[in-house]
């Protein structure tokens, strides 16, 4: 995508308001959120071996890989998250990047590869090439695990609620517009499948979901 693409504005304000919200990000939370059935479900999952986490934020998944893995390579855009990530983890125990995770390309593939939080924030027409580069990221027999959530409060939706274009604010009161794609979990399993991937999205007793998956060894269906 070139840099003339109309979303590339989005997406860098995007990136800005989680640059300004790190100092705040661990003190939020969503009503209902179900984080302890997420917990549960990646220690269930077991990410051993090589781990690739993707957006990584102030690293509080970093932490539960790192019961599992071998070893932790921790992506994110804002280096005021990866500095609080390396605050609270350490720099010894997981690899840390600073990368644009719209152009980053791995250097070798992994045995996992982990998102919290992050697919919801990629654009609707990136979502096909999204998946292309975690099936890049991947060893053959690799797997993946994500969370993520559908909570888009009224006034957040400044465009609308056929938008995926929403509108949050710090603490303070300033504005970004950020990408919000509220995915339901049947949608997002038969929305994978098209794509050759077998997914099981799982809604917790509040507004997260969980998925565990990998490529579908069957042809995958035409989009």
């Amino acid at each position: 995508m070139t840099t003339t693409d109309p979303i590339d504005p989005l997406l860098a304000e995007q990136l800005a308001y989680y640059r300004a919200l790190a100092p705040e990000y661990e003190s939020l939370s969503i009503p209902g959120g179900g984080g302890n059935e997420v917990v549960a479900a990646l220690h269930a999952f077991a990410p051993a071996g090589n781990v690739l986490e993707l957006a990584c934020g102030p690293g509080m998944w970093t932490e539960i890989l790192l019961r599992h893995a071998a070893s932790v390579t921790a992506v994110d855009g804002a280096p005021e998250m990866l500095a609080r990530a390396k605050a609270r983890i350490g720099e010894g125990r997981a690899r840390f990047i600073h990368a644009d995770l719209f152009s980053w390309l791995p250097e070798r593939r992994y045995d996992v590869v982990f998102f919290g939080f992050w697919l919801s924030h990629v654009p609707l027409d990136r979502f096909e090439a999204f998946w292309s580069f975690i099936d890049d990221c991947l060893e053959p027999d690799g797997r993946v695990f994500f969370t993520d959530d559908a909570f888009r409060p009224a006034e957040e939706l400044i465009e609308g609620e056929a938008s995926s274009t929403i509108q949050r604010r710090l603490g303070d009161g300033t504005p970004y517009r950020v990408v919000k794609v509220p995915y339901q979990p049947r949608e997002l399993e038969a929305k994978l499948a098209r794509l050759g991937w077998r997914f099981g999205v799982t809604q917790t007793s509040g507004a997260f979901y969980w998925a565990a998956g990998s490529r579908d060894s069957r042809r995958a269906e035409s989009p």
